[in-house]
């Protein structure tokens, strides 16, 4: 493979990066929607949505959790988007704040798991969301360290 060709491929993964983050950012505008009119959401595919978005947890003094989730994904959208255009500063950056979100989904998958004791399906969907971009993010950082600089 010529260095032109993993250059694109490198720029496909962030490209595959920003898309995810868009799924990321719809499910987080949505919730904060619902939150700001006290509107009820339907849980389809598990039950538990009330509970978990109706705890102490779902925000941090009066902002639902969910508009922090808009702008990290927002800032993810961003920084991939300059990373698979070369900007090198938006690399560590991304990575840095796709780790950050890793292990405040770990933390609240804990509380949906151990302390609420119900899940939200769109909290599932962010987690599973985030679960990818760190794994594709990082995966890709490992593969930059590793390959010789030409």
């Amino acid at each position: 493979m010529s260095s032109a060709d993993s250059q694109r491929s490198i720029a496909w993964s962030y490209i595959v990066a920003a898309l995810l983050s868009l799924i990321g950012q719809a499910d987080a505008i949505y919730l904060t929607v619902q939150d700001l009119t006290g509107q009820s959401l339907r849980c389809t595919i598990v039950s538990g949505c009330s509970e978990v978005l109706s705890s102490k947890y779902a925000h941090i003094g009066p902002v639902p959790l969910a508009v922090l989730g808009a702008i990290a994904y927002f800032t993810v959208f961003s920084l991939a988007i300059l990373a698979a255009f070369g900007y090198r500063i938006a690399k560590p950056l991304l990575a840095g704040l796709v780790v950050v979100m890793f292990l405040m989904t770990l933390w609240l998958l804990y509380l949906q798991a151990f302390v609420i004791h119900h899940f939200c399906q769109y909290c599932l969907l962010s987690a599973a969301v985030t679960i990818a971009l760190t794994i594709l993010v990082l995966m890709d950082s490992r593969l930059m360290r590793a390959r010789p600089r030409p």
